[in-house]
């Protein structure tokens, strides 16, 4: 798998990641962090394996459709959590998450 063919599935993921990123970082700082901490902990887990998938593909590993596949199911989870808090960054995120699982089921 050649990643100059997926230029925009790593452009989606890496997009994604700075979301789960940035939303992760400010769960922590809101009031209720014990509240947060479901998203918080699906953050951290879809920016780390979106962050592994965009390696993987750079590195034209035979594993990326798998990979991509476990992406999907991540972002998707991490869509859906992020989606209950009302909270601008976590609608952003919502809204990175869903658009990154479209692009990593096209790949898997």
């Amino acid at each position: 798998m050649n990643h100059q063919q997926h230029q925009e599935t790593l452009k989606v993921l890496h997009e994604c990641m700075e979301a789960c990123n940035h939303c992760f970082d400010a769960c922590l700082k809101e009031d209720d962090v014990k509240m947060m901490a479901g998203c918080i902990r699906l953050d951290r887990e879809c920016a780390d394996m979106c962050g592994y998938l965009e390696a993987a593909i750079t590195r034209g590993s035979a594993y990326v459709s798998e990979l991509a596949s476990v992406c999907a199911k991540i972002c998707d989870d991490c869509a859906e959590e992020c989606a209950k808090h009302d909270h601008d960054h976590c609608q952003e995120c919502a809204e990175a998450c869903r658009k990154c699982a479209e692009a990593c089921r096209k790949i898997a």
